[in-house]
């Protein structure tokens, strides 16, 4: 499964919810990630044991959550500012 469809999975439950809640009922959905795959449930225990009233609080906790699995080259960011007093790094074409 996505994230997206995680989302839609959370949106599908009665809230409010505690962690344990949704872990009970979709903790061992696989969720699929660029580097790798999670269970709902180690997404969700890494969070913490917390209550949510809403599922837009459940997916911000979900997505906070995710390991360094669902993210692409550690480290790195093209959006970092440029230092200033230097013109930046040169363009790459790939």
């Amino acid at each position: 499964m996505t994230l997206k469809q995680a989302n839609q999975l959370l949106d599908s439950y009665q809230y409010p919810a505690s962690a344990e809640q949704l872990i009970a009922a979709h903790g061992d959905y696989v969720i699929d990630l660029p580097n790798g795959t999670e269970t709902l449930e180690e997404v969700l225990r890494r969070a913490g044991d917390e209550t949510y009233d809403s599922p837009h609080q459940a997916r911000d906790a979900m997505y906070g959550a995710v390991s360094s699995k669902a993210i692409g080259r550690r480290h790195y960011s093209d959006r970092d500012p440029t230092t200033m007093g230097t013109n930046g790094p040169e363009q790459l074409s790939f």
